[in-house]
């Protein structure tokens, strides 16, 4: 991941109520989750909804697609992911450690078993 659509995905998920909507996808797992049901679950009226929809959707953070007459939402999981690499890719002074921190580190940069 380019540091500019980190930028850009993080931008995405820093404010509250996209950020709540995230997690909840993420939750949901691949089956996704219809609008009408992430703003029942969230507590956001649908005219702010799909503003939020739409800004995740542009940093590529949700996918959409229809079914039926519902339009599904579903987090990228692997541009999560991506993300997630990208922000821990220092992690431990450059070396690898997967799972993330595990083995943890020290505050001296070795790793601790």
């Amino acid at each position: 991941m380019e540091t500019k659509q980190a930028v850009t995905a993080l931008a995405a998920i820093a404010q509250e109520s996209r950020l709540a909507v995230f997690r909840l996808l993420i939750q949901a797992g691949p089956a996704g989750m219809a609008a009408g049901k992430i703003g029942e679950a969230t507590g956001i009226p649908p005219s702010s909804l799909s503003f939020h929809l739409k800004e995740l959707a542009h940093a590529d953070m949700v996918t959409s697609r229809q079914q039926g007459r519902f339009v599904i939402y579903e987090a990228n999981f692997s541009k999560a992911a991506a993300l997630v690499a990208f922000l821990t890719e220092n992690c431990c002074g450059g070396n690898p450690c997967m799972p993330i921190c595990n083995p943890v580190c020290t505050t001296t940069g070795e790793r601790s078993s």
